[in-house]
């Protein structure tokens, strides 16, 4: 098997989601079920409690088909390293307080030793500006962070 991903919550809503008349979250859409089609059989992929209980949320339709493609993802559990670290990360200001969840999504990945976190937040995860300080206080804590990245960027080889 290849390397470990994460799979964050935005990836799956865009993979479930039906096509967007906006033609970023369109494109983002296309690029997402590209990846899932083409390159995720390289890669083992991941989830956490947290992305269920979001991808849980909204419309009927759309919450089935969030699970059905969720049912089959490994979940890892958010232990209390993760719970810690997350804290860190809101309490340094590499993720806003309003983002407590992103910060959990972050530190469970790291704390499982995932190579990459696949998401299309930009807002508080993949956010070049933020970047550096989440790693720095995933490295301070004793943990290598996971290369934060979208679809986009894991669908090249």
């Amino acid at each position: 098997m290849g390397a470990k991903v994460y799979v964050e919550t935005s990836v799956i809503s865009y993979l479930a989601s039906r096509p967007n008349r906006d033609l970023v979250i369109a494109a983002n859409q296309q690029t997402t079920s590209e990846w899932w089609v083409e390159r995720r059989s390289s890669y083992e992929l991941y989830i956490s409690q947290l992305v269920v209980q979001e991808a849980d949320s909204g419309d009927a339709d759309a919450v089935e088909r969030r699970r059905r493609i969720l049912e089959t993802i490994p979940l890892l559990e958010i232990s209390e390293k993760a719970a810690k670290l997350a804290e860190q990360l809101v309490q340094k200001g590499a993720v806003p307080q309003v983002a407590v969840e992103d910060a959990l999504h972050i530190a469970v990945a790291t704390v499982n030793g995932m190579a990459y976190l696949l998401t299309w937040n930009f807002r508080h995860i993949a956010n070049a500006t933020l970047r550096s300080k989440i790693e720095a206080i995933c490295r301070n804590e004793g943990y290598e962070p996971p290369v934060i990245c979208s679809p986009q960027e894991l669908l090249e080889e």
